[in-house]
């Protein structure tokens, strides 16, 4: 299946932002979590690996925006 540039720039831009979000929001809820005492290294390392993952989709994604 042949995707336009463009329409993959979208999909994985939207993706990338959607991961970071997650990531960010998970690494949060992680130092909450470390803070009272609770178990986070598992969760707090899965957080980062999705918002790492995100930056890396979203960065990449610029690449296909502009060709034709």
């Amino acid at each position: 299946m042949n995707v336009s540039s463009k329409k993959r720039w979208r999909i994985q831009a939207v993706a990338g932002l959607l991961l970071t979000g997650s990531g960010l929001s998970m690494a949060i809820d992680a130092g909450l979590s470390k803070m009272q005492g609770g178990n986070w290294f598992w969760y707090g390392t899965m957080a980062l690996i999705l918002f790492q993952s995100g930056l890396c989709l979203v960065v990449d994604s610029v690449r296909f925006k502009n060709k034709a």
